[in-house]
């Protein structure tokens, strides 16, 4: 073990001296300089002093990047990408036993361009995605991928991990929105595609193997994206349903009568309401009543037609959701209702609802499930394992992106119980059981990363996994990219 660490010091020592020459010697970081970048939102994957890697590299071009994968290779050191560190599966963090370097790409940051004719954006990997949002608004259009980290997360983490977020009932997750990538591959080739184009069949799509693969195939250093016109109108507003089995039917009549404006389409319980108000004193419920089926929802649309006043003084989009609201009270789907009366009612909605993970955090120790069901088998499995998770000794906290099917299912300790001597094992094997049972997903937008190893193994069918280890090999075969993410060794 002596002969090996210290092979491995002066391994490191040379690929160190290689990257300073390359970098410069403010863009590698060494010692306690690394530390902000060894945390994630979690907090359960820093690793140990032994595991801690040998560098942080921040590169500022894809040219950088490519040279910096060639050293790597060159010394057997392994690379784990890494974006703004708002994931929850330890996907952008070190393994234990495995040599590596960090590379952050928050060092690219730069808008390429905003085409308002052909409606795209191009921007680089550490791009973070609130500032994507405003280059797009600064032109009268807007970049919709929207969730709570938007002001740290980074561009380059969203496509790795195809992130969804609240609005991809109607734009879809980040593979929907991506027109196009550069990236480098194992061997420090760099691949680029970012002329925008809508229909492109020349072969394997490339986009679309290396979006969603969390940085282990290739790193994504820059993409186009297409945008969607700003909205004329936008409707926001919380209702309270009778049964959660009628949230379909809900949703499809509020779309029937707006022509398909529906952007959001959040379910919220009444606990995580209640957890949110209780971090939060200055947030208010938004019904006078706790509402065990809320929903939070907005809808919008950039038609004139729909942002012309009504006989009311109101805009038709509001005049059409309000009527819409009125006939599922009348016939008993929906309990209780209200709609922002002002552009602040409707972004206190929001902070509402992007409030859920810090709030959950603020509360003490906590495991979230990114799951995702039929819309028809939601309400079955939260019947199921709701009184299950109740009778171990857990409280369960549900928000979701009904909209798409996708649940954050989270687990806190009851009162009176310690979190550390609960059966979380348990609780996984009853919830990822039901889960399968049911036709849903373990992994909705969050990813895999070092978190859900497990579930892939037990889960996941053995020729999908050996289909995927397939094309691992292909693309990087030394296995030099993010290794101990996405794919359980199949020894272990």
């Amino acid at each position: 073990m002596k002969i090996d660490n210290e092979i491995r010091v002066r391994t490191g020592d040379c690929l160190l001296d290689a990257c300073r020459a390359l970098l410069g010697e403010e863009r590698v970081l060494t010692g306690t300089s690394m530390d902000p970048y060894l945390e994630d939102w979690t907090g359960r994957f820093i690793p140990s002093t032994q595991d801690r890697p040998h560098a942080v590299l921040r590169p500022r071009s894809t040219t950088e990047v490519a040279a910096v994968v060639r050293l790597c290779a060159e010394h057997s050191i392994a690379v784990v990408p890494q974006g703004g560190r708002t994931g929850l599966c330890g996907g952008a963090l070190p393994v234990v036993g495995q040599p590596c370097v960090i590379l952050s790409l928050d060092g690219m940051a730069t808008i390429r361009r905003i085409d308002t004719n052909a409606r795209t954006l191009t921007v680089e990997a550490g791009v973070v995605l609130q500032s994507a949002q405003a280059a797009a608004r600064d032109k009268g259009l807007v970049f919709p991928l929207t969730f709570g980290a938007q002001g740290s997360c980074m561009i380059g983490g969203a496509l790795a991990t195809n992130a969804g977020g609240s609005n991809v009932l109607r734009y879809g997750n980040t593979r929907e929105l991506c027109l196009g990538i550069e990236a480098v591959l194992a061997d420090g080739s760099i691949v680029s595609d970012l002329g925008g184009l809508r229909k492109n069949n020349t072969g394997y799509d490339l986009r679309h193997l290396l979006i969603g693969s969390e940085g282990t195939l290739g790193i994504i250093t820059a993409a186009v994206f297409r945008l969607a016109p700003e909205p004329r109108v936008r409707v926001a507003g919380f209702m309270a349903l009778a049964q959660l089995d009628t949230a379909a039917e809900v949703l499809n009549r509020m779309q029937d009568c707006t022509g398909g404006a529906a952007e959001a389409f959040e379910f919220m319980s009444d606990r995580a309401t209640e957890m949110i108000c209780q971090a939060f004193p200055d947030i208010r419920p938004p019904l006078e009543s706790p509402a065990p089926n809320g929903i939070f929802f907005e809808l919008a649309s950039s038609r004139v037609s729909d942002a012309a006043l009504d006989t009311d003084g109101s805009p038709v989009l509001h005049s059409a959701v309000l009527d819409a609201l009125g006939t599922l009270m009348d016939e008993g789907f929906v309990t209780d209702a209200m709609i922002a009366q002002s552009e602040q009612q409707r972004l206190d909605l929001w902070r509402l609802r992007e409030s859920v993970l810090e709030a959950m955090m603020h509360h003490g120790p906590v495991y979230p499930f990114d799951i995702s069901l039929p819309l028809s088998r939601i309400a079955e499995f939260l019947s199921r394992v709701d009184p299950v998770m109740q009778q171990i000794g857990f409280v369960h906290v549900t928000v979701g992106h009904l909209g798409d099917g996708n649940l954050h299912y989270a687990l806190t300790a009851a009162p009176g119980h310690d979190w550390n001597a609960l059966p979380l094992d348990a609780a996984r094997t009853v919830i990822l059981d039901v889960l399968t049972e049911l036709g849903g997903a373990f992994s909705a937008e969050h990813g895999i990363g070092q978190d859900k190893l497990d579930a892939m193994r037990y889960h996941k069918q053995p020729a999908q996994l050996a289909a995927l280890r397939a094309i691992k090999s292909a693309l990087d075969p030394e296995g030099i990219f993010n290794p101990g993410k996405l794919l359980p060794d199949p020894h272990a």
